[in-house]
């Protein structure tokens, strides 16, 4: 905990300014569902007036009772009337109160489950506005985790903690009425018996919340663990290294350090809340003697004594769960600030831009480009300068980190250059329309994603407007020479991939490489091609039949190539080597071999392997 208590003067631990989330939480519910809201509100104020009205009502059939008990005793007549009347009134009450508190109940459930998939969508659409660089970062990452983490139903808790403190406000002014006729004194035993349980319950509160927020990369190491152990893109390799003892220790010791500060809090907690607890009930015994011996000496009759002795104890139980609930919306607040914190996330502005550039079939430019990834002060790109014109193709080559899929990143608009521009038909491509500039651009990354959807789907996803498009999908399928293997498929294009879902199958890496070369194919406006390790998992056979077949079909468009074979590189229209972020070689095939520098270095040695 001293690294959780290090932390207090970076968070606004003031009652009154981390309150200030309250408000937005309750416009979050009232949007989410008014009605609801307005429902909660009513039976909320219903069920603060109930008890007070039971405890006179209980008051009414006491006095009754000992009416008709001195009547009879004087003239021997039974009056069962109005002691039977008030029985049914009270029955009528309980029944009121077990009404509002089921209605409470289903209430606060139907609006949990829509306001828990609001505020999730908030996080997932939030999520669709930021950069690249942001979901890298991994504080911006931390931050995320935290959102998702419990803000999906802490909203919905201070609302209903408010609406728990209205209720029990109502409660304790019905309850004052009646107790000031005792005595204005039980009223402030009533605060002061509540009181110490409070200060306990707000102090732990901010250390519960503090070491949950200085424990985030300890949860996401435990998420990523899982991930490693639990899903079947992973574990054949965790289980072929034999890493799954080595894994679980990790995980075990993760858990293992976050148990022991949390029982440390709990205990700590508990300890302080039972100690604290004593004052409380000192207090109630202590107001109990004195309402009975007031009874005793006549001032007040059993009836009285009845109703006082329950409403002291319902107003102690008032008073304590208005404290809990304040303590509670402290609570709730502090972990909405991660929340909102991660909703006030600055986003890159969108411009609407242009959707086309001055000069139209100038193509791709890079002048004098430079880029740092950001808290990196090592360039991954310097000085780069290119230009790709239409119906050419461009093939790039370089060791592992030499910063060949930087560029393309550079180029689909996933980051910013940190130094000079990219122009695209002459209009940097900082000021083209977002979708304009896409709609342009066809892109299979090496890491490309493997839907969990139909085989259709996955190919359809290249063009979001025709992702369903049946006939495209067959058009596009054909062109990444993926046909062959989905004819075979037990459902064809409507076969399940991946074994996520019921009835999945999974493909081979050739396989799934040609599925998202059929995706980029599927964007048929697209007149930038990019193809990145694209054919890694194919044999040289295969890669050279889908070179073969790609170079045909993008004669007429802009193309770009990472390979490390040069049997498909050769094919290029120019050829750039690029050794720690700059182009140190272009050329063509022959003009590079001519050259013998580290492209022909390069070709010579690949050639060796395949005699």
């Amino acid at each position: 905990m001293k690294r959780a208590s290090a932390s207090h003067h970076t968070i606004d631990m003031n009652m009154l300014g981390v309150f200030r989330y309250s408000k937005r939480a309750l416009d979050l519910v009232w949007a989410t569902s008014p009605r609801l809201t307005l429902a909660l509100a009513l039976l909320t104020l219903l069920a603060g007036i109930l008890p007070a009205a039971m405890a006179y009502v209980g008051q009414l059939i006491v006095d009754a009772v000992v009416a008709a008990m001195e009547r009879y005793e004087q003239d021997a007549v039974i009056e069962y009337f109005p002691a039977l009347y008030y029985v049914a009134i009270e029955a009528g009450i309980v029944l009121l109160m077990s009404g509002c508190q089921r209605g409470l109940a289903g209430l606060q459930a139907i609006l949990r489950e829509r306001l828990g998939q609001r505020v999730n969508l908030m996080i997932l659409e939030k999520a669709q506005c930021l950069s690249l660089s942001q979901f890298e970062d991994s504080e911006f990452y931390d931050k995320l985790v935290r959102a998702r983490r419990e803000a999906s139903s802490r909203p919905l808790a201070l609302v209903n903690k408010t609406f728990a403190l209205l209720q029990n406000g109502i409660s304790l002014a019905s309850f004052a009425v009646l107790l000031w006729q005792f005595s204005p004194w039980a009223l402030a035993l009533l605060v002061v018996g509540a009181l110490p349980g409070f200060i306990a319950e707000a102090k732990f509160s901010g250390d519960a919340f503090l070491l949950a927020r200085w424990r985030s990369p300890e949860f996401r190491q435990q998420n990523y663990l899982e991930t490693l152990l639990a899903r079947e893109d992973n574990i054949k390799e965790v289980r072929l290294y034999q890493l799954s003892e080595r894994f679980l220790g990790r995980y075990r010791a993760i858990f293992a350090k976050l148990f022991r500060e949390n029982k440390r809090l709990i205990v700590r907690r508990e300890t302080w809340g039972f100690i604290l607890g004593i004052i409380g009930t000192a207090v109630f015994y202590g107001a109990y003697g004195w309402i009975v011996t007031s009874t005793v000496i006549g001032a007040i009759t059993l009836g009285q004594m009845t109703m006082y002795l329950l409403l002291f104890k319902q107003g102690q139980g008032a008073v304590a769960s208005s404290l809990t609930s304040i303590s509670g919306m402290y609570e709730d607040n502090l972990y909405l600030s991660n929340l909102y914190e991660y909703l006030e996330q600055a986003t890159p502005t969108k411009q609407t831009g242009l959707t086309q550039g001055p000069n139209i079939g100038d193509g791709i430019r890079f002048e004098q480009v430079s880029f740092r990834y950001p808290g990196s002060s090592q360039f991954a790109l310097q000085d780069i300068t290119l230009h790709i014109k239409p119906s050419s193709s461009l093939a790039i080559v370089g060791e592992n980190g030499s910063g060949k899929t930087t560029l393309i990143k550079l180029l689909t608009r996933l980051y910013t250059p940190t130094q000079g521009r990219i122009l695209l038909d002459g209009l940097d491509l900082q000021d083209w329309d977002e979708a304009a500039l896409l709609s342009r651009v066809g892109v299979i990354f090496q890491d490309f994603v493997r839907y969990q959807f139909i085989v259709g789907e996955n190919i359809g996803a290249g063009d979001e407007t025709r992702f369903d498009d049946e006939t495209g999908w067959l058009k596009a399928a054909q062109l990444g020479k993926a046909t062959d293997f989905i004819d075979q498929l037990n459902d064809g294009f409507h076969t399940q991939l991946g074994r996520w879902f019921k009835g999945g199958q999974e493909l081979s890496g050739g396989q799934w490489q040609k599925i998202a070369l059929a995706r980029a194919f599927m964007r048929e406006k697209a007149d930038i091609l990019v193809l990145d390790e694209p054919t890694s998992a194919m044999d040289a056979a295969a890669e050279a039949d889908i070179f073969a077949h790609f170079q045909t079909h993008t004669a007429s468009k802009m193309a770009i190539l990472i390979s490390h074979r040069f049997s498909t590189v050769r094919l290029a229209s120019e050829i750039i080597v690029m050794e720690h972020g700059y182009i140190i070689e272009r050329g063509n095939h022959e003009q590079l071999l001519t050259l013998d520098g580290r492209y022909a270095h390069l070709f010579h040695l690949q050639a060796k392997g395949y005699q």
